[in-house]
């Protein structure tokens, strides 16, 4: 039986990591505006009694210009060049921004440095640097600022407390980088799995009739070419007969080379890979009309691949064993389901029970997505097949 071989409309043979994005939102958010408050606290200090001087707010505002630099350009996963040691010259700059007068809001800022250092060089360098500033802390304020034990306990356990809380979120989110990843690459290997059997499955059958036609072909030629000096009719005949197999060849070659053409080539995707379809069935002497109903919904890459499927082996058994005449395909979105009705005028059950329709197959594709499947004879005659499959979550992929 004819089927067509259709890679994912969203390409990626091996699947490589997933590019560096940014950060997460959450943390760009509060990163501007804790920058935005540092900046308008520092400049509200200048009607007080300690106001700065001219020099120090120069200093402040190359820190602040430099911390805003380089989060534009920070990575947020492993790599190489010069912008990994970026991140740690930005967990500088935002620890610096205390000493040359911040009044510690920008301490916020030190706590998110931290979480870039995790995202790019491990949770372990991370957790190594926030026990070295811990210990640092601690000694500074009983050395620099001759303040008590209890005073360095409680200036440290904050900043442990508050670090902790931000590294566990960022260990958070790698994990769930690493499943999406994971879950990924398993993907990618289940669909390269299914494309090899298919092809084993799609070569024998190959083999089965287009081999065939070759092997009846061939003996006919040798007949004729023994018949042609005693029984030319009949040598005649036996060209005449090997002329209308090859033709018959030659249209399931082409069908073959149409089923094998892999649909990323087409750069169509959703209902205009329907459509490409249905069009590419031109010239084989069935009628073919497709029609989409209401507002397109996004597909998961599974469901667009079953609806493929069930045109695809609509409008294949209905050349190849209904002797129909007209195919109609319609496309519905309705709600947050995708109905696809594949209807022909040829013969109806019997011609499926023997051409080997598939219908158990397609049913088995269908209910593996969360769909139905329902085929029968029409009212009117011909076979209709009524696949009912969930839409609208294609984009969460």
């Amino acid at each position: 039986m004819l089927r067509r071989l259709v890679t994912s409309p969203h390409p990626s043979p091996a699947l490589a990591r997933l590019r560096d994005t940014g950060p997460p939102p959450l943390l760009s958010v509060v990163f501007w505006v804790v920058l935005a408050a540092t900046a308008v606290v520092y400049a509200a200090s200048f009607g007080t009694s300690s106001a700065p001087s001219s020099g120090q707010a120069v200093v402040f505002g190359v820190n602040l210009a430099l911390v805003t630099a380089l989060w534009l350009v920070l990575p947020w996963r492993r790599t190489g060049g010069w912008r990994g040691p970026a991140t740690v010259v930005f967990l500088v700059t935002t620890i610096t921004l205390g000493p040359v007068g911040s009044n510690e809001i920008h301490q916020l800022l030190t706590l998110i440095a931290f979480a870039n250092v995790a995202f790019v060089h491990g949770m372990r360098t991370a957790a190594v640097i926030v026990g070295c500033m811990s210990c640092g802390v601690f000694v500074s304020v009983m050395t620099v600022f001759g303040g008590s034990v209890l005073d360095a306990v409680a200036q440290t356990v904050p900043f442990i407390v508050f670090a902790a809380f931000v590294l566990g979120m960022t260990s958070a989110v790698l994990e769930a980088r690493r499943r999406r990843e994971e879950a990924q690459r398993l993907l990618a290997r289940v669909r390269e799995l299914t494309i090899a059997q298919e092809r084993a499955r799609m070569g024998a059958e190959m083999h089965d009739s287009v081999g065939h036609h070759l092997t009846v072909i061939k003996m006919g030629l040798e007949n004729a070419e023994r018949f042609r000096s005693q029984r030319s009719d009949a040598a005649w005949d036996e060209v005449r007969q090997a002329k209308d197999l090859t033709k018959q060849a030659l249209a399931d070659a082409r069908r073959w080379v149409r089923a094998l053409r892999p649909l990323a080539l087409d750069g169509h995707v959703g209902s205009a890979a329907l459509q490409q379809l249905a069009a590419s069935f031109d010239g084989t002497g069935l009628g073919v009309s497709f029609v989409v109903e209401g507002g397109e919904l996004p597909l998961e890459p599974d469901v667009e691949l079953v609806l493929y499927r069930v045109l695809q082996e609509g409008l294949a058994n209905a050349v190849r064993h209904a002797n129909a005449h007209h195919v109609r395909g319609s496309l519905a979105f309705r709600d947050d389901r995708v109905v696809l009705t594949v209807a022909d005028d040829g013969r109806g059950r019997d011609r499926r029970a023997r051409g080997g329709f598939g219908l158990h197959s397609l049913a088995e594709r269908t209910r593996a997505v969360g769909g139905t499947l329902i085929a029968g004879d029409r009212p009117g005659g011909g076979f209709e097949v009524r696949a009912e499959l969930p839409a609208g979550s294609g984009a969460a992929l």
